[in-house]
């Protein structure tokens, strides 16, 4: 480390020893050195300044992501990325001045310490021959960090004339010559040992530290954005270090320090007049962007319990529990306890016709699981958090996995570490194509997937067969929510209107935010009874936009336009005879369930995947918008909803007799999936039963 700091302060004396030359002075030699390390640093500042306002200018974009995506991490980090190549953001270059600023301290305290080898210097030999005969007389040790700054001190008294008499005269001069005051007072002197008025150094060089964080606060592109705990929990830990600085070390370095602050307030004003952020930030969408963002961040806070999370030692206790049994045959995965319709059948199957202990692990403590298992004991539950799930899949030791999370082995999901023969079964929680409301790669590290019907089969054949990967079972099996809706669909007796459900998705350019006032305008008034039912995640990420909907509504007739937010019932969607959605998975299951149509909006498609037109088919999600009801582009709401809408609901004997058609041509298994399901792991189950007895 010394030889590092000796090349360091090696350079940077080529630099002051000329300085003080021309000036005569230190503490002018110190100034000079500060301006003329700025004029060479300019190219990479202006570069910095360049990376900050490409930061703060691609901030609108990235808060919005954060809006729309609020939760999912693995999307919102897939795109941010995308966004910092977009722009061509580094993020590395805002390190750089902190490094440089460091290395020059570092050097700088070096030559202030060491005035004869990097101010005036002189050779190894003539600077040890002065500092041997400095420790003599002080008892310092020769190595000592103040020998070349005491040594100056006593040939300049002239006491000890006599004892530097060995040394040449023109190096006594040149000593006796170096001017290390600044307003007469010493830029040699520590301030913690000589104390008043050596204390304005420390003082000043702290100042200037406030200084220039008030002004970055306020003025610099990147650090006015910051939040408050980082604007001024920096200026707490620059006020520090300058303190440190000033009051340990030689005042040198303190006015060193300060020049350097001052100057870089000055540099940063001249940036901002030459590259004006103004002029690339839009301030206006920025801010619009963080307060979306801060109101979904203080609802999502609201919800949250204070203090310790009450569920942790529950976590703990439940996931030593699960790896304390041996020879798991099958384990249940669940995100939420909203999934357990998506296993239902299956699990129910299992537990009828096996003597199987189904192992259920969901992230939500208050899954209703917990209440399932109490008369069921082979059912058995464990509560492990999205955290500790990530380590609980990589020790995963069971037979088989069912889950419904795609993007097995993409992410944080792993597959297991330990028993590398676990087979992972995806069972799907929707009804639509899988290579397009899909990541890219979604299904690739399951060994078996269940199917829907035809179409996902076809779906992930050809993705394999592009992508050159090994095939997957592909088990034409159905889908079990489909089963349960059908089996508790009883059509209501027809009211005195015709119903209506609005039910949009909540992405970006969602029917609500795009032409519900035209597609309302084409409704109201001609006899119908209209619900509009928001995603719940609008509900919860845009209140006061849904908030400002309502009220505008206000004064229509109750009997006529609802906003219903209560999603505790499906009443309003299983009694409709018509639903009108965008690209919401609602709609399928809707049609398929009750044989009724959907009008469609083509409102901005939902695609995981970019590549997913190099697969060649088709997405359902598109193809069966014309086949279960019919489409309109966003501009054609306004002057055909009415007529549409009318004749759909006259022919709705015809519409039914088509959706069924359409139904049995892509759904395998009506009614029998979940038994399905269950043929295919007890299969598996037996299979590796028998394998273990021959092995």
């Amino acid at each position: 480390m010394s030889k590092v700091l000796s090349w360091i302060a090696t350079a940077l004396g080529l630099v002051i020893r000329p300085c003080y030359r021309l000036t005569g002075n230190y503490a002018l030699a110190i100034l000079l050195f500060v301006l003329i390390s700025k004029i060479i640093l300019l190219p990479l500042s202006v570069w910095v300044q360049n990376n900050s306002i490409k930061l703060v200018k691609m901030q609108p974009e990235v808060n919005w992501l954060n809006v729309h995506h609020f939760g999912d991490a693995e999307t919102i980090a897939e795109e941010h990325a995308k966004i910092h190549k977009k722009y061509r953001y580094n993020v590395w270059v805002g390190l750089i001045p902190i490094l440089i600023q460091f290395v020059l301290l570092l050097g700088i305290v070096q030559v202030i310490y060491n005035p004869l080898t990097y101010v005036l210097g002189f050779d190894s030999a003539t600077v040890s021959e002065i500092g041997a005969i400095t420790a003599d007389i002080s008892g310092l040790s020769a190595g000592d960090n103040a020998i070349q700054l005491t040594a100056v001190d006593l040939v300049k008294g002239g006491e000890y004339a006599a004892r530097f008499a060995s040394v040449d005269a023109s190096v006594l001069s040149a000593i006796s010559s170096l001017e290390m005051s600044l307003f007469g007072l010493s830029l040699a002197l520590l301030p913690i040992k000589k104390l008043g008025i050596a204390l304005i150094f420390p003082a000043i060089a702290a100042a200037s530290s406030w200084l220039l964080c008030y002004t970055q606060n306020r003025s610099q592109v990147l650090q006015a954005e910051q939040s408050n705990w980082n604007k001024y929990g920096v200026m707490a830990f620059s006020v520090a270090l300058s303190l440190y600085l000033g009051f340990g070390v030689p005042a040198g370095i303190a006015y060193y320090w300060t020049l350097s602050n001052l100057a870089a307030i000055a540099q940063m004003y001249l940036l901002n007049i030459a590259i004006n952020p103004k002029k690339h930030v839009d301030y206006e969408e920025l801010r619009k962007s963080q307060a979306a963002l801060s109101e979904l961040r203080s609802l999502a806070q609201a919800g949250k319990p204070k203090g310790k999370d009450p569920n942790r030692k529950r976590e703990k206790a439940d996931y030593k529990r699960f790896f304390r049994v041996t020879n798991k045959h099958l384990v249940v995965y669940s995100e939420k306890s909203g999934f357990w319709k998506y296993y239902a059948d299956v699990v129910e199957s299992l537990l009828r016709r096996t003597n199987v202990k189904i192992h259920y692990v969901t992230n939500d403590p208050d899954d209703a699981i917990f209440e399932r298992a109490k008369s069921e004991p082979r059912l058995v539950p464990y509560y492990i958090g999205q955290r500790k799930l990530v380590l609980t899949l990589m020790k995963m030791d069971a037979e088989v996995v069912l889950m419904t999370t795609p993007d097995l082995d993409n992410y944080q999901l792993k597959r297991s570490y330990v028993k590398r023969d676990v087979e992972y079964i995806y069972t799907p929680h929707d009804m639509m194509s899988v290579h397009m409301g899909f990541r890219k790669g979604a299904m690739d590290h399951f060994d078996t997937v269940f199917c829907v019907g035809p179409q996902q089969m076809r779906e992930i054949r050809k993705t394999e067969e592009v992508y050159g990967l090994p095939e997957k079972k592909l088990i034409p099996c159905g889908y079990v929510l489909l089963d349960d809706l059908r089996r508790d669909f009883k059509p209501g007796k027809k009211g005195d209107k015709p119903r209506i459900l609005i039910a949009p998705s909540w992405q970006e350019d969602n029917l609500l935010d795009s032409v519900i006032d035209d597609l309302l305008g084409g409704l109201l008034g001609q006899g119908y009874r209209i619900t509009v039912r928001p995603h719940p995640e609008y509900v919860k990420r845009y209140r006061i936009r849904l908030d400002q909907l309502i009220e505008r509504y206000a004064g229509a007739d109750p009997d006529e336009l609802t906003f219903e937010t209560d999603f505790s019932s499906n009443h309003s969607i299983w009694e409709s005879d018509l639903l009108v959605t965008d690209w919401s998975g609602i709609s399928v299951e809707f049609s398929y369930t009750t044989e009724r149509p959907c009008l469609f909006v083509n409102t901005k498609i939902k695609c995981q995947n970019p590549e997913w037109e190099k697969i060649g088919i088709t997405p359902l999600e598109v193809a069966l918008r014309d086949r279960i009801g019919v489409s309109l582009e966003k501009d054609e709401v306004k002057d055909k909803t009415s007529g549409i809408v009318s004749e759909m609901l006259a022919h709705s004997a015809d519409w039914k007799a088509q959706i069924a058609a359409v139904r049995d041509e892509n759904v395998f298994n009506p009614g029998r999936c979940g038994e399905v399901a269950a043929d295919y792991i007890i299969g598996v189950l037996s299979e590796r039963r028998k394998n273990a007895k021959k092995s």
